[in-house]
C-alpha cells in the first residue's frame, strides 16, 4: 500500500491535478456556451486543450480509484474469515495494483513531454543516404518501421511527398503524423540511422552500411505568429511521381515551396488538387520555418541540424545490426535489443522513454 500511496502522490505532484481539473472545468463551460461553434477556429483549440487535459486527468482518476479499490479488498480480505476468500481478495487486491503501477509509467512517460509543441501533430520527413539502391532500400524500411509504430499507437499517417528510389526503396518521404502527443513522442527519432547487413542487392553477398536521416518537426497551429512572406517564396507546380496507385496524379498538382531567406524547401502531391496541396506545403513550410526561427532565438543551430548531422558513418543515433549478429542500439542512451524484427515493426517505445528521460535530465541540469 505504501508503495502505491506514493505512487498516486507522485502522479498529482507531476500533472498539479487540481490546477488542471480547475482549467478542464473552465474549457467545459465554454463548450456549453450557446454561441461556442460561431468561431470555429477558437471551438477547435477549446476541444483540442481539453482532449490534451482529459488525457492527463483521465488516467490520473483510474489510479486514484485503483488505489480506493485495493483499500477495500484488502479490508475485505483482512476480516474475511474463510481462508480461500481471504486469499481472493488479496490476489484481487494485488492484480489491481499491478495494472495501476503499469498505468502509472505510461502517464510518468507522458508527463515527460511538457514542451510547448509536444501535443502537437508530427511531420516526418525521410531521406536516403548516399549509397544508391541500398540506402534507398533502407529508407524504405523505417518508413515502414515508423508506420507500424502510428498503426500501434492510434496515430493518423498520411504521405505527403513522394520520390522513389531508381531501382527501389525510397530516396524521401515526407509524412504527416496526427494524434496526441505525436510530435512529443517522435521528436526522439529526429537523426541519422545505420543499417548494416547482408545486402540482398549485392551479387557477392557482402556487408554493406547503409544511412537514412529522419527529421522531425511539430505541425504549428495558426495562432502561432510565423513570418513568412509571400515575395519571400517561390511556387513551383509539376506533375507528382511516386509508388504509384494513389501516390500518383495525372495533372500539375504537385505543389513545391522554396522558402528563399532560409533555403528551405517543401514538396506535396498527397492530393489530386493543385490547392489542396499548395495548402498543405504552405502548412508543412509554417512549421519547417518555425522550427528554425527557434534555433535561431536559441543561437544553436546545431541543435537542429547537428541532430541529424551528415547523412553517414559517424553521425548516427541509432544502429540497425541484422548480420553477423542482430542488435539494435542507441548511441544517445545505450539501450539496445536483440529483437530487430520487433523494433522493425514499429516497437520503438524503449527507445523513445529513454530519450526523453535523456533530454529531461539534460534540461534539469543545464537550469
Amino acid at each position: 500500500m505504501t508503495v502505491f500511496e506514493n505512487v498516486s502522490r507522485k502522479c498529482e505532484v507531476i500533472f498539479d491535478v487540481e490546477a488542471k481539473s480547475v482549467e478542464l472545468a473552465e474549457l467545459e463551460e465554454q463548450a456549453l456556451s450557446p454561441t461556442f461553434w460561431e468561431d470555429q477556429n477558437a471551438a477547435r483549440k477549446v476541444i483540442s486543450s481539453t482532449n490534451a487535459l482529459k488525457m492527463v486527468l483521465v488516467p490520473y482518476r483510474d489510479i486514484d480509484t485503483a488505489l480506493e479499490e485495493v483499500e477495500l479488498l484488502l479490508q475485505l480480505g483482512a476480516e474475511e474469515t474463510r481462508e480461500h476468500q481471504r486469499e481472493s481478495a488479496f490476489a484481487e487486491a494485488n492484480d489491481t495494483l499491478t495494472a495501476a503501477e503499469a498505468r502509472f509509467e505510461k502517464v510518468e512517460l507522458q508527463s515527460l513531454l511538457s514542451g510547448p509543441l509536444d501535443s502537437s501533430n508530427a511531420i516526418l520527413t525521410l531521406n536516403a543516404g548516399a549509397g544508391g539502391t541500398e540506402s534507398c532500400d533502407w529508407a524504405d524500411m523505417l518508413f515502414r518501421m515508423y508506420r507500424g509504430f502510428c498503426d500501434t499507437h492510434g496515430y493518423d499517417f498520411e504521405i505527403l511527398e513522394y520520390s522513389a528510389g531508381d531501382e527501389a526503396g525510397i530516396k524521401s518521404v515526407m509524412m504527416s503524423v496526427s494524434g496526441p502527443f505525436a510530435y512529443g513522442y517522435l521528436k526522439a527519432e529526429r537523426g541519422v540511422h545505420r543499417l548494416v547487413r547482408i545486402s540482398p542487392f549485392d551479387s557477392q553477398s557482402r556487408r554493406h552500411t547503409s544511412f537514412s536521416a529522419l527529421d522531425v518537426v511539430a505541425e504549428v497551429e495558426d495562432d502561432v505568429e510565423v513570418d513568412i512572406k509571400e515575395s519571400d517564396c517561390r511556387y513551383d507546380y509539376f506533375r507528382a511521381s511516386g509508388a504509384g496507385g494513389q501516390h500518383v496524379n495525372t495533372t500539375d498538382s504537385a505543389v513545391r515551396i522554396t522558402h528563399l531567406p532560409t533555403g528551405i524547401v517543401v514538396s506535396v502531391q498527397a492530393e489530386r488538387s493543385q490547392h489542396k496541396n499548395r495548402a498543405k506545403a504552405e502548412k508543412v513550410l509554417r512549421a519547417k520555418v518555425y522550427e528554425w526561427e527557434l534555433d535561431q532565438k536559441r543561437k544553436d543551430m546545431e541543435k537542429f541540424y547537428s541532430a541529424k548531422g551528415e547523412i553517414a558513418w559517424g553521425s548516427q543515433i541509432r544502429s540497425y545490426v541484422m548480420q553477423p549478429y542482430t542488435m539494435v542500439k542507441d548511441h544517445r542512451t545505450k539501450v539496445e535489443t536483440s529483437n530487430v524484427a520487433a523494433v522493425m515493426g514499429g516497437a520503438l517505445d524503449a527507445f523513445i522513454e529513454a530519450q526523453l528521460k535523456n533530454d529531461k535530465a539534460k534540461t534539469e541540469a543545464s537550469t
